[in-house]
């Protein structure tokens, strides 16, 4: 059975290093891996979106609206833009996070006083995870990305040494413990 995930986010949050340690993962447990990533306006803070397959034989990297399993957003305006992707049962990870648009700083958008209440409204399995203050007592405030893949991996059929190993390989030497903790601080924020 093919499994679909999808991470978003906006430029500078990590959803492309994300998209690399989830799908590395996969790879190690012996999964057939398709990815694809829209890096949008990335630089400057747009949005970013990456879509993540795995399976015994996956054939596409495209997920359908309506059939992702997991979301995983680094920002919560992210999630609810790419709500329609989810099944209504899938399994929604959202950081604590509002990062505030240009449109909205502008004053062309207003960013919602009740985004939380949106969400709980449109997510059935919704799990918020404050990864930057997870990330900040791990010691590497970047790290919130990978704190939020830890509270994700709660739910991904993955080896358990699988994340270590990829988080080795892929993450700077000189940030790997840090990395690890907000890794293991952002799975027990969950403890599924």
């Amino acid at each position: 059975m093919t499994r679909n995930l999808i991470l978003c986010g906006v430029g500078g949050q990590g959803i492309l290093l994300a998209s690399t340690v989830i799908s590395n993962a996969a790879l190690r447990s012996g999964y057939d891996v398709k990815t694809n990533e829209v890096h949008g306006m990335a630089q400057r803070g747009g949005s970013v979106v990456a879509q993540i397959r795995f399976g015994k034989a996956v054939h596409s990297p495209l997920i359908k609206k309506g059939t992702a399993d997991y979301m995983l957003a680094l920002e919560k305006i992210e999630a609810l833009r790419y709500a329609d992707y989810m099944k209504p049962d899938g399994i929604v990870i959202v950081a604590r996070t509002e990062i505030i648009p240009v449109t909205v700083s502008t004053g062309m958008a207003k960013y919602p006083e009740n985004v939380d209440d949106l969400l709980r409204g449109r997510f059935e399995n919704l799990y918020m995870v404050d990864g930057l203050a997870i990330a900040r007592e791990s010691g590497e405030p970047r790290a919130a990305n990978v704190a939020l893949i830890g509270a994700l991996s709660n739910f991904l059929p993955f080896e358990e040494n699988a994340w270590e190993k990829v988080l080795s390989e892929t993450v700077p030497t000189k940030a790997l413990q840090a990395n690890l903790k907000a890794f293991q601080k952002g799975k027990r924020a969950i403890g599924n």
